[in-house]
């Protein structure tokens, strides 16, 4: 389940969007009371549906007429609401098992867009799709004062035994002249760093393949990264590889000549366990 916004706001993630695995989602908008987002997964996670869950904290708020908020149940049951005195052009449009919202857009077509960048970007993972929808709002215009902040939060349909783990991504870019470009940006470097850790996991059990090809899949991600080639390095150099340790390290030097200095002190550490020859070649580069 997830959460994506765009405002013009400063820090827009850290008001509007709440999410808890195994439980629900709410985004909390236009004239914001911040209390509905842990309330309304409070509600949720204690049995009640979002519609239930949105009736309880609409019931005795003075402020509904100029709220606006939805929430999505662990089950995929959404609920929305869109006060009567959201600044226009304000809608909202759901379907199933999702919700998108708007409010201070600069036409009248924005939810109309969001909605169908939903429906026609089945099959991508649910971060991408949340991205679409907010790229596709932007093009129809988005806020009429324009763009700042930007948020994208995911966490697990259903709750784990490592909660540490249910919250899968929380990217927030809180001061952006093009926040939802910084936000794809950002959801770029969080994949080649996903597929580097697992290249890790697969170098824990052996798996050289299966490593070499998450590492190539992260440096194609992000190929200015030059800290991401460093490590691809030097675990193949771990492993006895060094044919292919050497011309990464060879190119990783020509960058940041930094990374020389700092490899005597990793392998002070035990972090590279190379050889003292194979040391040699590798400061070679």
């Amino acid at each position: 389940m997830g959460v994506a916004v765009q405002s013009h706001w400063f820090s827009v993630g850290t008001v509007v969007s709440w999410a808890e695995a195994g439980v629900g989602v709410v985004a909390t908008q236009s004239f914001v009371n911040k209390s509905f987002g842990p309330r309304g997964l409070a509600l949720m996670r204690s049995g009640l549906s979002a519609r239930e869950a949105l009736d309880s904290l609409l019931k005795n708020d003075p402020g509904r007429a100029v709220r606006q908020v939805a929430l999505l149940d662990a089950q995929g049951r959404v609920a929305v609401h869109t006060g009567e005195g959201c600044i226009a052009y304000a809608c909202d449009a759901a379907g199933a098992q999702y919700s998108v919202q708007a409010n201070m857009m600069l036409g009248p077509d924005v939810c109309s867009a969001m909605q169908q960048a939903w429906e026609t970007s089945q099959g991508k993972s649910l971060a991408e799709r949340l991205l679409c929808v907010l790229e596709a709002a932007q093009a129809a215009g988005g806020d009429f004062r324009g763009q700042q902040s930007a948020a994208l939060l995911v966490v697990r349909g259903q709750r784990t035994n490592t909660p540490w783990d249910d919250r899968l991504i929380d990217l927030r870019v809180d001061d952006h002249p093009t926040p939802v470009a910084e936000l794809r940006r950002l959801y770029t470097v969080h994949l080649a760093y996903e597929h580097m850790n697992r290249g890790d996991y697969y170098m824990e059990k052996g798996d050289m393949r299966s490593a070499m090809r998450e590492y190539s899949e992260a440096r194609r991600l992000l190929p200015q990264q030059v800290e991401l080639q460093f490590w691809t390095a030097l675990t193949l150099a771990n492993v006895g590889q060094m044919d292919a340790a050497l011309p990464i390290f060879a190119d990783v030097f020509h960058q940041a000549p930094i990374w020389k200095i700092a490899l005597p002190r990793l392998r002070a550490a035990g972090i590279i366990t190379v050889s003292a020859a194979d040391m040699e070649r590798i400061l070679r580069q």
